[in-house]
């Protein structure tokens, strides 16, 4: 027979089988890179700030009518954006931005209930244990966070500036990120796969990750500086292999966070520097059981690059600009993979024959 016992907790995860958790779990963050794509579409389109208020139940319902859409764009008009920016906008032009920002919120609500109630249920049922339910318990917590600094994002829109905070952008994309890579941490967790005997590279294979992190982080300072369009022009920034306004503002520091030229810049720094590091790491573990992993991690990399590069060269159209947000979370999602699977797993199976 087959029982699946816990390095930490004997009970729980022993008694119900957890194929039921990891199929929810993974549909979970299916849903949680479809959030990021549409997250990312939100951007692109400038549709972030059609929606002015922040109502987590009445909110669910989109306008219904044209009295309720004129009320709608009544709202909308009142904020510099549309002030400054969009002035003369008609209201079918609002609504192409509208139901961006309604199918970002939906999502995030429809994400938190198809968490919310498989949890209770397979909690109540036997098959959460003690060292599951935490893990599980603070994904939720996070998922309630991303949606309080989502609205935290928006409300920096609304009133001074024409666009949200890029530093406020930032912290909404990387926990989101977060937040993907903590769930599909965990449905490896559950798996009843063989580990690599050895740990040997691990410490690469957690590079790799933070470097991610990182490049997440200054892909949002892209985004909300729209630096993007700054120079699209590859392996150079319009000629320059070292951008001139490379370092214009003072302090210097102040580049990293609100120069356009200097987030670009970083954040083709930062990807070379990751396809260096995988290289090496899926060098290094020619010969392991980990190999395999160490490939297709750099080889996905290697094609998230060529994405990127693309979406530069070809000046951010939206569908490009969007696939390569996916390939940041496939990305992501194989090293949270790669990484787990070198590392000794909390619930393990355990099969033992029977005459």
């Amino acid at each position: 027979m087959t029982t699946i016992t816990g390095a930490t907790d004997l009970r729980g995860e022993g008694t119900r089988s957890l194929a039921p958790v990891r199929v929810w779990l993974t549909a979970i963050a299916v849903l949680i890179v479809a959030m990021i794509i549409v997250g990312g579409a939100t951007r692109l389109t400038d549709s972030g700030l059609s929606i002015t208020e922040w109502q987590p139940i009445h909110g669910t319902i989109p306008p219904l009518n044209e009295a309720e859409w004129r009320e709608e764009f009544e709202k909308y008009q009142q904020i510099p954006e549309y002030q400054l920016i969009n002035r003369g906008m008609t209201l079918a032009e609002f609504k192409g931005i509208f139901w961006w920002e309604w199918a970002h919120r939906f999502l995030g609500r429809f994400i938190g209930v198809a968490f919310f109630v498989p949890l209770v249920w397979f909690w109540a049922t036997g098959r959460i244990g003690r060292s599951l339910a935490p893990q599980l318990a603070g994904i939720f917590v996070l998922g309630g966070l991303q949606g309080a600094v989502g609205w935290w994002m928006v409300a920096s829109g609304l009133s001074e500036r024409t666009d949200v905070s890029q530093y406020r952008l930032t912290v909404h994309l990387t926990l989101a990120f977060g937040i993907l890579a903590l769930v599909v941490w965990v449905v490896r967790g559950l798996s009843t796969r063989a580990r690599p005997a050895s740990g040997a590279g691990r410490g690469g294979a957690t590079l790799i990750l933070v470097l991610l992190f990182l490049q997440v982080f200054l892909g949002g300072l892209v985004a909300g500086l729209d630096a993007g369009f700054v120079a699209n022009t590859w392996p150079t920034m319009d000629g320059e292999m070292i951008p001139h306004g490379l370092l214009v503002m003072e302090p210097w520091w102040l580049n990293l966070f609100e120069n356009p030229v200097t987030a670009q810049f970083d954040h083709r720094m930062v990807a070379y520097l990751i396809l260096v590091v995988a290289l090496v790491h899926a060098i290094r573990m020619r010969g392991s059981d980990a190999f395999r992993g160490a490939l297709v991690l750099a080889l996905v990399l290697f094609a998230q690059a060529a994405v990127g590069i693309a979406t530069v060269v070809l000046e951010m159209p939206l569908h490009v600009a969007l696939f390569h947000q996916f390939g940041g979370a496939v990305a992501m999602w194989v090293a949270v993979v790669h990484l787990r699977d070198m590392t000794p797993s909390r619930v393990r199976a355990t099969v033992m024959g029977t005459s």
